[in-house]
């Protein structure tokens, strides 16, 4: 049964005390994690926390919050580890996707208890007409980038997520995929060239 005990206890500097062991994929380890395996979840915590952090840290901005929400990303993480399909991409796309919607909650969150207090304060003020237009226009917008990024093959997805998400260089991007940095900038390559051609960028 899946332990409710919050966060995981750290691995000291001996590591796994069986020794000797490869390192397990992140793949594999969430396996593991889905049957309520904490020693997965500590394994597996490293090789996505930086990321995640990273990704919430772009949207969020405020580093003390930044924290938090990666806090309950990685806690959602651990909590929904069997609907995981691999199927749909990597632990670390998986996982920077939850990060990125959370986020991205946060904000929003934290832009309507702004508007609610405007509100209260100024109920006679109308809104500004060009604000409102504003405003749909990017939500538009944000729904386009989504549905574009979906067009895209996983490994085009996984490069574009990391770099221009996760804020990560092209040998960071290697380095977390495990590819060659020349596979890597053929992926961001046609992946963005794709993205240009679904948005209608000229």
């Amino acid at each position: 049964m899946r332990d409710s005990v919050w966060p995981p206890r750290r691995r000291d500097e001996r590591g796994d005390e069986r020794g000797g062991i490869c390192p397990a994929t992140a793949e594999q380890l969430m396996v593991e994690v889905a049957k309520g395996d904490r020693g997965a979840f500590e394994r597996l915590y490293p090789l996505v926390a930086g990321a995640v952090l990273g990704v919430v840290r772009r949207v969020v901005r405020d580093p003390a919050q930044s924290e938090e929400v990666a806090q309950e990303v990685l806690v959602q993480l651990w909590w929904t580890a069997p609907r995981y399909d691999p199927a749909r991409g990597s632990v670390l796309t998986w996982a920077l996707t939850l990060a990125h919607r959370r986020a991205v909650d946060r904000v929003r969150h934290a832009q309507a208890a702004a508007e609610r207090e405007d509100r209260v304060a100024a109920e006679s003020i109308d809104r500004d007409y060009d604000e409102v237009a504003e405003a749909v226009t990017a939500n538009l917008e944000r729904e386009q980038v989504r549905r574009c990024l979906g067009s895209l093959t996983t490994l085009q997805r996984e490069s574009v997520v990391l770099a221009y998400y996760g804020g990560h260089t092209y040998v960071e991007v290697a380095e977390l995929l495990s590819s060659p940095l020349g596979t890597v900038k053929t992926r961001l390559r046609d992946g963005l060239i794709r993205l240009r051609d679904c948005l209608g960028v000229a």
